[in-house]
């Protein structure tokens, strides 16, 4: 019975050992290796996030603007300056909730570079994309009761940045 103990005992110690050798990513947190999604590429995850990189302070469920989700996180990469692999591992980062389950759902290996993995992020929720203004959406913009004129013009400026075309004629019409 004691024999039993130790072979079992040095049996676990074998295996912790086996377990404090692999990379943190490869142990999960108490679950095994083989029980836990991976879809990027082995390249991917084998390039280390440099300890100064921070997650982007910004997070997608799957309610938000994809579009806008990701001119955030390109904004916030740019400054960092990571390689393509590290804003792989930093864009999945900014899933919670329904975004995170689509990401682990994917095969094992699937993803091998942030292109891919943006384009993959645009279709699976291309539904929650915000219609860009169209021009005559100007029309609809009026100063409130109450409003300031600051207040009204900041409103009316930030939807003309936000429109495909600039029709320079249709916006003084719009405005007056």
């Amino acid at each position: 019975m004691q024999e039993e103990l130790h072979k079992n005992d040095e049996d676990l110690r074998k295996d912790m050992q086996q377990r404090a050798l692999k990379p943190q990513w490869e142990r999960g947190l108490g679950v095994l290796a083989r029980d836990c999604p991976e879809p990027f590429s082995r390249a991917i995850m084998d390039e280390p996030v440099p300890t100064h990189y921070v997650t982007p302070k910004i997070t997608f469920s799957r309610t938000e603007d994809p579009e806008n989700h990701l001119t955030m996180f390109n904004a916030q990469m740019i400054i960092s300056r990571g390689s393509d692999a590290v804003r792989c591992k930093m864009f999945m980062g900014t899933f919670t909730g329904t975004a995170m389950q689509w990401f682990s759902g994917l095969p094992d290996g699937h993803i091998t570079s942030f292109a891919q993995f943006a384009k993959l992020f645009r279709e699976q929720f291309y539904a929650n994309q915000v219609k860009p203004p169209e021009l005559y959406d100007l029309f609809n913009v009026r100063q409130k009761e109450g409003e300031t004129l600051k207040v009204y013009l900041n409103r009316f400026w930030a939807l003309t940045v936000r429109l495909q075309t600039h029709d320079e004629k249709v916006m003084v019409t719009a405005f007056e």
